[in-house]
């Protein structure tokens, strides 16, 4: 099904310091999240999503490969790019936790550290 309406009125804010492929990146990242684009739900073409938001469609292109690499959205050619089920975008995550999971135990860390660790790493931008 293709994305209704997606993206709306949204546009990349050009004057912000954020480059504008990870605008695109995160704007899509909140609709997944929030179920405004649920699974299956097919994006614009790169070119005609670039038009729409007066950008390069390289910067789209760049948007979709990170989205494609963090398993939220899967690109099957001349079919398009979809959104992709959360289990699937969760498979590769589970399979990094429990690397390195495995890896804090082999380092004798506990829980409550490898945790820490964690929440650190995640909140550097």
């Amino acid at each position: 099904m293709p994305a209704s309406g997606f993206p709306g009125t949204w546009k990349p804010n050009t004057s912000s310091s954020v480059p504008l492929f990870e605008q695109v990146r995160l704007q899509v990242i909140h609709l997944v999240d929030n179920d405004a684009l649920p699974a299956g739900t097919r994006l614009p073409a790169v070119r005609a999503l670039a038009e729409r938001l007066d950008v390069a469609p390289h910067t789209v292109a760049r948007a979709y490969k990170e989205l494609e690499a963090a398993g939220i959205v899967a690109t099957h050619g001349r079919k398009g790019t979809t959104v992709c089920a959360r289990d699937e975008r969760l498979g590769g995550l589970a399979a990094a936790a429990a690397a390195y999971a495995a890896e804090a135990k082999a380092q004798g860390a506990t829980f409550a550290e490898a945790v820490k660790l964690l929440a650190a790493a995640y909140d550097v931008p």
